[in-house]
């Protein structure tokens, strides 16, 4: 690792296990692209500095396509509150992008068979940044962070980290 990356690349955050119970709403092809909305039905997060659920009530706005000859791809646009162990309110919006190849795509689209789908086979990236008037958090108003992410059997999971 470069100096310069070592410079960027930030601490470990929290771990982020967003429901969507319910599944996904197409709304289909328009010219734009394959629209989909996900609403976030409840979760947890856990991490060394920040812990609590993810409230009912945000969502994913995505748009999907084509990357070559055999895969999708996915702009992810979503929003969610969180609620930490001792009731601070945090919103979060991310940014995101997905790569899912062909041969998992049936798998990793039901939630009964998602989990099983190894991550490596799969790209799920998202760029978070977070709100609070909460004065115990209020580094985080400072903090942009990556993601990593996985299909769950409810919904996914997103390990975070900050960005330097």
């Amino acid at each position: 690792m470069t100096a310069e990356m070592e410079r960027v690349l930030g601490d470990y955050l929290c771990t982020v296990d967003f429901h969507v119970v319910g599944g996904i709403i197409p709304i289909g092809a328009s010219p734009f692209g394959d629209r989909r909305i996900g609403y976030i039905t409840g979760g947890k997060f856990d991490g060394p500095r920040l812990s609590g659920e993810v409230l009912p009530g945000g969502g994913n706005w995505s748009v999907g396509g084509r990357i070559g000859a055999d895969a999708s791809v996915g702009t992810l646009d979503a929003r969610a509150i969180l609620k930490t162990h001792d009731g601070a309110l945090i919103y979060a919006h991310y940014h995101g992008r997905s790569v899912i190849p062909d041969d998992v795509r049936r798998e990793f689209g039901d939630p009964a068979l998602a989990s099983a789908v190894d991550p490596a086979r799969y790209y799920l990236r998202i760029a978070p940044v977070f709100e609070t008037a909460s004065p115990d958090y209020a580094w985080l108003n400072g903090v942009l962070a990556i993601g990593v992410g996985e299909r769950t059997d409810l919904g996914a999971r997103h390990r975070l980290y900050t960005v330097r």
